[in-house]
């Protein structure tokens, strides 16, 4: 009897863990996976801070592909019951009567069926339960509310002004008749879609506030990824099909993702969904090491044969042999780790690759205090999240955990739970400030902003997220070198947001572990696919197509 094949993966985010449970459903491979920090999740984790939790960055369980979206719902189905605070805020919700779960194996199962069909969960007495929420996010600028996307509507004409509306109009007309012909940096790409003068409004200075450099400098391939099809026209469309047909806004799979009405959302954050894949995956025979880091990867004959793993706790170092490696760690650390080393040109373009970092200061209010122009003071709003332009201020995002789910919040009822996003870099200002002197400067930007006063703030905490973004700048154009060279060593699959230095959504992200794991069923050894795995795909070939 032949022993059994090892795959070893690099890190427990969504697409390190999805790669271990495809393997288990569909090969006699052997996961095991070694996560260097003390959280399972990656970006996609839930931290926990005395009962109220904070989803860092914020995840939509939504996605055009229906592999997915069946693959969330067999872990965790959707609600057949109302949730804590569906009555209360009017909530539209699609119940189901029942789900049909397959379990990983056996084990895995309450009656021991791997194929059994279960009562749809209430998310009041089942914890294991996805629930529908309702997406409203908006703009948040010199005290007025904007759409975001951003659209233009009679109110939204008057918050802008007429004026400036008419000229915002006349820009985008302007725009579409002279198309900047070079797309290759994400000013000319956002301008071809809102026209100049939006652009400059709510696009330029926040842009620049998220990655720490102009537009001009970054590539339009982040555009094409994150608001691929956007653009002032189609929002507005949608808008108006919106007001005239409440149909319309529930066929969420003709939108783009960032036009959706609803999303799906675990109880207690995304992070429950990769707890409970884990839970899974260590039943059905796989392996989740915690706290253990991949220092090294040995090659041999153009295949990797081992990694070398160190224990972060007592600093012991073990080589383990493999028959696959899977890697979502920074490419950057990936490259420095192989053994024997890249060639120099590929080493070059790994060590100019650039990331931003991310910082949470969670605030728990007893009310907001919302001073909106015109309004009297609010101390509820219904977003998700709050996208924050006013320049004066450093906060990027509001998320307000709350209206992701109950659940969330330790006594919702009472307390209101935020997160102030700041994107940074790790090492400047920001991310070595002190704890105390970071939450006071969130309490001050909210309360300059119009939207706490922080006499309501009963507690807080500062939550730092390394290398959550990968940039789309630095040696980033070279990018190519670096998949060209992967793919000469056919069991190494390059996966996830910074396994590939790719601004994947989930949803991509898990695809492209599925993918990987496909081509170890089929027997490919061109892992091309993987790296086609996105929906920016379209925008290069519509881009190549102009030019």
């Amino acid at each position: 009897m032949s022993e059994q094949k090892i795959a070893i993966i690099a890190g427990a985010g969504p697409a390190g863990l999805t790669a271990a449970y495809e393997l288990l459903k569909h090969t006699d491979v052997k996961p095991v996976v070694y996560e260097a920090t003390d959280a399972i999740g990656g970006i996609a984790q839930t931290y926990n801070y005395k009962g109220n939790r904070i989803d860092i960055g914020g995840h939509r369980f939504f996605s055009k592909s229906e592999r997915v979206m069946n693959w969330w719902f067999n872990i965790m189905p959707v609600q057949g019951k109302p949730a804590a605070d569906t009555e209360e805020t009017g909530h539209e919700i699609d119940y189901i009567s029942e789900a049909v779960v397959s379990y990983l194996c056996p084990e895995c199962s309450p009656n021991g069926e791997t194929d059994c069909t279960i009562p749809a969960p209430d998310p009041e007495t089942d914890d294991n339960v996805m629930l529908q929420r309702p997406r409203i996010s908006r703009i948040y600028f010199k005290r007025n509310f904007f759409p975001y996307p951003i659209g233009i509507t009679l109110g939204i004409a008057w918050r802008l002004g007429l004026i400036n509306t008419t000229l915002i109009g006349f820009s985008y007309i302007w725009s579409q008749i002279f198309k900047k012909k070079d797309e290759t940096y994400l000013d000319a790409f956002m301008i071809n879609r809102f026209g100049m003068r939006l652009y400059k409004t709510f696009f330029e200075d926040y842009t620049a506030k998220v990655w720490g450099v102009p537009c001009s400098q970054i590539k339009a391939d982040w555009g094409a990824q994150r608001i691929k099809g956007l653009s002032l026209r189609r929002a507005v469309v949608h808008a108006v099909k919106d007001i005239l047909s409440s149909e319309f806004a529930k066929q969420q799979e003709e939108r783009e993702t960032s036009l959706i009405t609803r999303f799906f959302y675990p109880k207690f954050g995304p992070g429950q969904m990769w707890e409970t894949v884990t839970d899974q995956v260590r039943t059905c025979g796989g392996e989740v090491h915690m706290k253990h880091k991949v220092v090294a990867v040995k090659h041999a004959g153009n295949r990797v044969v081992s990694a070398t793993i160190e224990n972060i706790e007592t600093g012991a170092i073990e080589e383990v042999a493999c028959d696959y490696f899977f890697s979502t760690m920074p490419v950057k650390h990936l490259m420095r780790g192989l053994d024997p080393q890249p060639p120099a040109s590929v080493l070059e373009v790994s060590e100019g690759l650039i990331y931003r970092d991310f910082l949470t200061v969670g605030l728990l209010l007893s009310k907001l205090n919302v001073q909106e122009k015109g309004l009297q003071s609010q101390t509820k709003v219904p977003d998700n999240w709050i996208y924050v332009q006013d320049r004066g201020v450093k906060v990027g995002r509001i998320q307000i955990f709350n209206n992701w789910s109950p659940y969330m919040v330790d006594d919702y009822k009472n307390n209101v739970w935020i997160g102030l996003e700041y994107f940074v870099d790790e090492g400047d200002e920001l991310w070595v400030k002190p704890d105390e002197e970071m939450i006071e400067q969130g309490k001050a930007e909210l309360k300059e902003i119009g939207f706490i006063d922080p006499a309501d703030v009963k507690d807080a905490c500062v939550l730092r997220m390394h290398k959550a973004y990968p940039a789309y700048f630095g040696t980033y154009d070279r990018l190519k070198e670096i998949e060209e060279y992967s793919l000469t060593i056919p069991n190494l699959f390059l996966v996830g947001r910074n396994g590939m230095h790719r601004y994947n959504n989930q949803d991509h992200s898990m695809l492209t572990a599925m993918t990987a794991v496909d081509n170890i069923v089929a027997g490919i050894s061109d892992n091309q696919n993987i790296w086609e795995v996105n929906a920016e795909r379209t925008y290069h070939e519509e881009h190549k197509k102009k030019g």
